[in-house]
């Protein structure tokens, strides 16, 4: 039911979007943010948009219980199809699916720390996650990036709005118009009707002009280096991707 109140809502408003006259015309693109040093070195066997179960294991990961969800827009507000959504963030200790990750000794072995989703014809993508917490030095955040063709296009970090360590984070104060540091702080609102006291953020990413490519033809990490040039795989989903539940 979560799902589906969600499509009918995502798809009332592109039918309203599209049919009204100028109503993008106030779209702001997202602010675009470094990925940062924690992208996964070794992407994790399991690599759906489930964060919460590891293959078929039976313990979930700790911490609050986030449907993630949103669209992958144009400039001008069209969804962009078959775009290639990444996120990975720290467990509930602060620790990441990285070989260099602080707090590594106490790190989470059943969150995945690293999902991937591939958008539909709405530009709609879904992620069943935890909610963020603080990492040492950095306020709470979800990295995202976004590749089509193979290749990063987007690279961003989703916000938790009203944070208190927000103001005092090196990577946001580096956003200098407010118009812009909203485009990356999200609301987390309870989840209604939800025996496990889950929360739903949403998180539409309009994409500006494609980012400078490095020499190699790459973006640092993200499917267009780790997997797709190196590896010569295509990419889609995920194995054995989840829907909203």
């Amino acid at each position: 039911m979560f799902s589906r109140r969600q499509m009918l809502q995502h798809s009332a408003f592109a039918a309203a979007a599209f049919t009204t006259p100028g109503l993008f015309a106030e779209l702001i693109q997202t602010a675009s943010m470094t990925e940062g040093p924690f992208y996964p070195d070794t992407l994790p066997l399991d690599t759906d948009n489930d964060l919460l179960i590891l293959n078929d294991a039976l313990t979930p990961a700790a911490g609050e219980v986030t449907h993630l969800t949103g669209r992958v827009l144009s400039a001008t507000g069209e969804p962009i199809r078959n775009a290639f959504v990444e996120i990975w963030q720290c467990d509930n200790n602060g620790a990441y699916l990285h070989s260099g990750t602080g707090n590594a000794d106490n790190r989470d072995s059943n969150f995945q720390g690293y999902g991937r989703f591939l958008t539909d014809s709405k530009g709609q993508y879904y992620f069943r996650t935890i909610k963020p917490v603080p990492y040492p030095g950095r306020t709470p955040h979800i990295h995202f990036g976004i590749s089509r063709n193979g290749k990063r296009i987007f690279t961003t970090q989703m916000l938790v709005k009203g944070h208190p360590g927000n103001e005092s984070d090196g990577l946001f104060r580096r956003i200098n118009d407010p118009k812009l540091r909203e485009t990356v702080l999200v609301d987390f609102q309870p989840l209604p009707d939800s025996k496990i006291g889950a929360l739903s953020a949403n998180f539409d990413l309009v994409l500006g002009h494609t980012l400078e490519e490095l020499e190699d033809g790459t973006l640092g990490g993200g499917i267009g280096k780790s997997e797709w040039s190196q590896q010569g795989r295509g990419f889609g989903p995920g194995r054995g991707a989840r829907q909203p539940r």
